[in-house]
């Protein structure tokens, strides 16, 4: 099964802070913003480590691994969605790893001292 997912306006954010950080026009950002997610998630349900995919303007074109295509359908028929659509939503999930602030602050874990002027 081919897929078309539209991307969404949180991971086209991501790819543009992606882009500012690494002197990259947007759409080579965009690429690797969504290749970054599509691993993520495809290796979640199937191991794998590779992948290939087309980027057309905002529309990603992917062909799942088997196992993936079928989590996705499964999850889509749960929702009563679209496959795609679930997919957008997995992919949006992975829009902000490995942007460097929005990893935990020193001091902001847990057991972190806390200020009473917070309360």
């Amino acid at each position: 099964m081919a897929l078309a997912v539209e991307i969404g306006d949180r991971l086209a954010d991501a790819a543009s802070e992606w882009a500012d950080q690494r002197m990259l026009d947007d759409d080579d950002a965009l690429e690797q913003k969504l290749e970054q997610a599509l691993l993520e998630v495809e290796h979640l349900a199937s191991g794998t480590t590779e992948i290939e995919f087309e980027l057309d303007d905002r529309t990603l074109h992917y062909a799942p691994s088997d196992e993936l295509e079928a989590l996705l359908e499964e999850q889509a028929e749960r929702v009563d969605a679209d496959p795609s659509a679930v997919l957008g939503l997995h992919l949006e999930l992975f829009a902000r790893t490995f942007l460097p602030e929005d990893s935990i602050q020193p001091g902001a874990g847990p057991g972190a001292p806390v200020d009473a002027d917070d309360w």
